[in-house]
């Protein structure tokens, strides 16, 4: 069996080398993403193919007569013509849950410095505000002990950064999956109630005291924080629109890391700019990478934004190679696979 691997991966690969042939190129040595036509030149004598964004569409798969399955190293393998690889009976793998950790610690390191202002209180330092010219031993008072204080004025950093507790805050989660979950398991340890909307989920599975199963003009009345943790697709694309931004609390906050598509973008610049909505942050957008002049690079200083890095931890790099490893050793062996897209 040959293998052709062009993934992200951790460790030696040698639970490949162990299936066949193994051909290591393209971004898994640090070359740029195929085209398909040099896909096609690499693997069109391949029974596999292993990769995290090559694009394997029907040209490719047409290309490839002996493709038996092609593995996406991604929680949904959108680079892969899935329903021509289905028409030729190739199994396709990918790896749902491999950043659900790194996603929702992500998630709660915006919720943070969103509440805190950690961004904007690291940038002024960083430009000199509130800062001394040189180096000066503070004096302290005959009878006092030694106060620790930055300063003691309306403009001082205590004051223009002052934030907010999350303990006995409302959470909204929208989404209640792999990193849903994670988040909501995080924020319990942090004290908050707990909101979540997800019609594939039953009640009866998520309902305990601190955390309920709620509508969604319910969630965005009532939370204080809304997190959005759900794909893309019919049921969901513009969910998030004027009318539920606007009923939400005054100076409530919104956090994106799942997909852009669900927020109408129009409609959220527009809360920004004009409230309810306090702030937001988000890691995805509609178009990537974002260009300079985009409200959210140099407008809105109420968004904390990172770019499309929720999933950017090597523990993912090296949960999603162990897990198609193993499920191509199930391939092999003839036994039911773990994670086939459907």
């Amino acid at each position: 069996m040959k293998i052709v691997f062009t993934a992200e991966y951790a460790g030696d690969l040698q639970a490949f080398r162990q299936l066949g042939e193994l051909v290591v190129d393209g971004w898994a040595i640090g070359k740029p993403k195929f085209t398909p036509q040099q896909l096609i030149a690499l693997a069109h004598d391949a029974d596999v193919i292993v990769t995290s964004y090559d694009n394997v569409t029907a040209e490719v798969i047409a290309a490839c007569p002996q493709l038996k399955v092609i593995a996406c190293t991604r929680a949904n393998p959108v680079n892969i013509d899935t329903a021509a690889a289905k028409a030729r009976g190739i199994k396709v793998l990918f790896t749902p849950g491999r950043n659900a950790d790194a996603a929702a610690e992500l998630t709660f390191g915006l919720m943070l410095a969103l509440v805190r202002h950690i961004p904007q209180a690291h940038a002024a330092l960083k430009r000199g505000d509130f800062t001394r010219d040189a180096q000066q031993e503070q004096q302290t008072s005959a009878g006092l002990k030694r106060d620790v204080v930055w300063d003691v004025t309306p403009e001082s950093p205590y004051e223009v950064f002052k934030g907010s507790e999350l303990r006995n805050k409302t959470l909204g989660l929208i989404g209640y999956g792999n990193i849903g979950r994670r988040v909501a398991r995080i924020a319990r340890a942090f004290g908050m109630a707990i909101l979540v909307v997800d019609p594939f989920v039953a009640a009866e599975e998520i309902n305990e005291p601190g955390l309920q199963k709620t509508t969604l003009d319910a969630l965005f009345r009532e939370a204080d924080i809304v997190s959005l943790h759900l794909s893309s697709g019919a049921h969901s694309d513009g969910l998030v629109n004027a009318a539920l931004l606007g009923s939400m609390k005054p100076g409530a906050l919104l956090i994106n890391t799942s997909r852009a598509a669900v927020v109408v973008e129009a409609d959220l610049i527009d809360a920004l700019r004009k409230g309810p909505l306090g702030g937001a942050a988000l890691d995805v957008y509609h178009q990537e990478p974002l260009w300079r002049d985009h409200p959210f690079v140099s407008e809105l200083e109420n968004v904390i934004i990172t770019p499309h890095i929720a999933g950017a931890t090597r523990e993912s790099i090296e949960k999603h190679t162990a897990m198609i490893a193993a499920d191509l050793q199930r391939f092999v062996a003839g036994e039911p696979l773990l994670y086939q897209w459907k």
